[in-house]
């Protein structure tokens, strides 16, 4: 099966509905339709089928040059936002600084985009608890949580947490992934990999910390990325970390601008 190079204006997107109200949403959506990036898809008709194309993106994911694949001509609303999300960190860490991307970009870009999920289970919840993304989500996440540990009831709780204050949620997200990955990045020894597991035992968000693939992230930086310390990366995240709302920060000064100079 020889597999195309798409645009997202050639795709159609399932759960866009659910994204009504979300206003960055729409935003990001914008900045991936105006960008050069593509989608691979089977032929017109076919089905690659979720577990190859998830063996695909996870095993040869590249950074710099990379095509998310995708089981037909369909996708998902959130992988529109976590596509847009990388696209756009990638751009913005290469004006500050051109080169290679370093392990710690790659975990920037990684958790901000994944923590905009939870970020959206927030926003999502309450208002449109049937869409897709809810449905799939919330259940992976609560397995992920259960089987850390998490009592159900906890987890409810949780997620009430999230739903009150999801732009909070997203931040304390973002900076556990970011942290962890870059903990975990330098470890010889699975034993010194739990000792680094084990500092996070106490944020709220550990129990999902395997929810969200950071062994592909880790495995990925320690074969291509240079793991030396990356100022610039080590100043956007204090930024992050001080502003009053790390998302909105993102949304004003990096996406915003990037969409008026991005080409139609």
């Amino acid at each position: 099966m020889q597999l195309r190079e798409v645009k997202l204006d050639d795709l159609a997107i399932d759960d866009r509905a659910a994204m009504a109200g979300v206003a960055i949403y729409a935003r990001l959506e914008a900045f991936v339709r105006r960008s050069a990036h593509r989608f691979l898809v089977p032929p017109a008709g076919a089905d690659l089928g979720w577990d190859r194309a998830l063996f695909l993106n996870l095993t040869y994911w590249n950074a710099e040059a990379g095509a998310d694949v995708l089981p037909d001509d369909h996708i998902p609303a959130d992988v529109v936002a976590h596509v847009g999300w990388h696209e756009l960190v990638t751009g913005e860490l290469g004006r500050l600084a051109p080169g290679a991307p370093s392990a710690s970009a790659l975990f920037l870009a990684e958790s901000i985009a994944s923590a905009f999920d939870l970020y959206l289970v927030g926003r999502l919840l309450a208002r449109v608890p049937d869409s897709d993304f809810i449905t799939t989500q919330v259940p992976q996440m609560a397995e992920c949580a259960e089987a850390a540990g998490l009592p159900e009831a906890a987890f409810t709780a949780l997620l009430e947490e999230v739903a009150r204050a999801p732009e909070r949620a997203f931040e304390d997200l973002r900076a556990l992934l970011y942290d962890a990955a870059g903990a975990l990045v330098d470890c010889p020894t699975a034993l010194a990999a739990q000792e680094a597991l084990e500092g996070f035992a106490g944020h709220r968000f550990a129990p999902l910390l395997h929810h969200y693939q950071l062994s592909n992230w880790i495995l990925y930086a320690r074969a291509y990325a240079d793991r030396r310390p990356d100022a610039r990366v080590t100043d956007v995240d204090r930024t992050l970390r001080q502003a009053p709302g790390s998302l909105d920060w993102l949304d004003a000064h990096w996406l915003e601008p990037a969409l008026t100079r991005t080409p139609g």
